[in-house]
């Protein structure tokens, strides 16, 4: 009975162990993933999106503290890509339908941001814009011509962007939601449409007290 007992605390003691660790490794249960690991990192440090040098569809230069004040709905595309960012940017498209017209403009732009600046010159994304019906106001399409001021913004959001060898790119995709003042809010499930809206909708809701 004893050498039985002291085996099952053993046991149990090892799976505690193990529950501990694992707990520890993953945030709490919340990091299963690489990419979830980096989700949930976002949204804790909740980062500021950098004062880049946008450039966009229309052949305007900015800088995106020009849409301080606007909540920013983001993606990161390359415009040659063939499998998901057009998924993603037809799910954006249709988040953009489920947002209140009231508010779009208003409260919140759309922007879909490239991170292949030497082809996606001005031309091609306004072809881009026109492929999703965008009104290139208020959802524009942009690149950001600074190497390096993209390379900073990437990091800070945790977009990771592997050229492929074959003129593409492995990259994670998702939805980004920045508030009024540049911080990072919300980082979306880009395959759930309605769930994005309607974070997109009840954050909006909540600012406007509407």
């Amino acid at each position: 009975m004893s050498k039985n007992w002291r085996n099952t605390t053993a046991i149990f003691l090892t799976v505690l162990l193990g529950c501990v660790l694992f707990y520890a490794g993953t945030d709490g249960f919340r990091a299963f993933t690489a990419e979830s690991a980096r989700t949930y990192k976002l949204l804790k440090d909740k980062p500021k999106f950098p004062d880049v040098t946008l450039e966009d569809s229309k052949g305007r230069v900015y800088s995106f503290s020009e849409f301080e004040g606007k909540y920013i709905m983001l993606t990161f595309i390359y415009t040659s890509c063939s499998d998901v960012c057009p998924k993603l940017e037809m799910n954006l498209a249709e988040v953009y339908s489920k947002v209140p017209k009231a508010w779009i403009g208003e409260d919140i732009l759309f922007l879909s941001i490239s991170f292949d600046p030497a082809r996606d010159d001005v031309d091609t994304l306004e072809k881009y814009r026109k492929a999703f019906e965008s009104d290139g106001e208020t959802w524009r399409m942009a690149r950001i011509a600074d190497q390096a001021e993209l390379d900073h913004l990437l990091e800070e959001f945790g977009v990771i962007v592997i050229p492929d060898g074959e003129g593409g790119f492995t990259h994670n995709s998702a939805f980004y939601l920045v508030d009024r003042k540049g911080y990072l809010a919300e980082v979306m499930d880009f395959t759930k449409i309605d769930e994005a809206a309607n974070t997109v909708v009840t954050t909006l809701k909540n600012d406007t007290g509407e």
